[in-house]
């Protein structure tokens, strides 16, 4: 039976890592193979049925004993996978093109996003947070050829992020910038939001969103709760006035599941 001691221990061990790797991150892939291996580690865990099973056997005052831990994860593991993505758009420009686990599960989901709210190519879809290397706007723009903008407050991740798409998307309607959303024109023509699962203040720029958007804007939320909000920020309550679930999509062997709205 897996206990509480066993997720502490793995869960104190994980972070350890994830602390030490972050710390290392200097602008060269040097650390990259070691990142990799403990994100897809990590990712292996958060998906694993048996940890799903223990986790869900938990009392509420065991999961507050884990709570300051789980925090720290959440945010760690987010850290190290915006560096990750550094690291896969540096080795494109090594030529080096291989596919880590964890991207290869999130490009999975991608397929999944919108459920019945289908991307076409008269689409505007906006991601918030594209991180260095926005495998989400290369594919949706490859696959329907409708016209997507990523942002992050990230600077180099644009800069890198950019060089990416230069790459591998030349000719696709694809824009990415360093701003925020309430600065952003285009905000208010999306026809399809994306929130990555790693930006903390998701629900806080829902919002946000909700004055700056049109009526019929479709909005997926990429989220993990209980074992997969070790490597996600949770979903939470909205505004009834303003936002209404329409629809869950749960994918128990990908990294996160999404959460549909559409305005109240």
């Amino acid at each position: 039976m897996i206990t509480l001691v066993h997720f502490q221990t793995c869960l104190s061990e994980f972070a350890e890592k994830f602390d030490k790797l972050a710390s290392k991150y200097d602008h060269t892939i040097q650390h990259s193979a070691e990142l990799e291996a403990v994100i897809n580690d990590y990712s292996l865990f958060v998906t694993d049925s048996e940890n799903k099973a223990a986790w869900e056997q938990l009392g509420h005052s065991e999961l507050e004993e884990l709570d300051s831990l789980i925090w720290q994860l959440r945010n760690k593991s987010a850290q190290c996978v915006a560096i990750m993505e550094k690291y896969r758009a540096l080795k494109l420009e090594n030529g080096d093109v291989q596919i880590a686990d964890y991207f290869r599960n999130i490009e999975e989901c991608i397929d999944k996003e919108f459920g019945s709210f289908q991307v076409t190519s008269d689409s505007k879809v906006l991601l918030v947070g594209s991180g260095s290397f926005p495998m989400t706007p290369l594919l949706i723009a490859k696959r329907t050829g409708a016209q997507v903008v990523g942002i992050d407050i990230d600077e180099e991740s644009i800069t890198l992020g950019q060089k990416v798409v230069k790459t591998l998307g030349a000719g696709l309607k694809i824009h990415l910038e360093s701003t925020l959303l309430e600065n952003l024109e285009y905000t208010k023509e999306a026809t399809h939001i994306i929130f990555s699962s790693t930006v903390a203040p998701k629900y806080d720029l829902l919002d946000q969103l909700h004055a700056l958007t049109n009526a019929q804007v479709v909005v997926a939320m990429r989220y993990g709760d209980q074992l997969k909000s070790l490597f996600n920020y949770p979903m939470r309550a909205t505004d009834s006035t303003k936002w209404k679930l329409i629809d869950h999509i749960l994918r128990p062997d990908d990294v996160f599941d999404i959460a549909l709205y559409q305005k109240a």
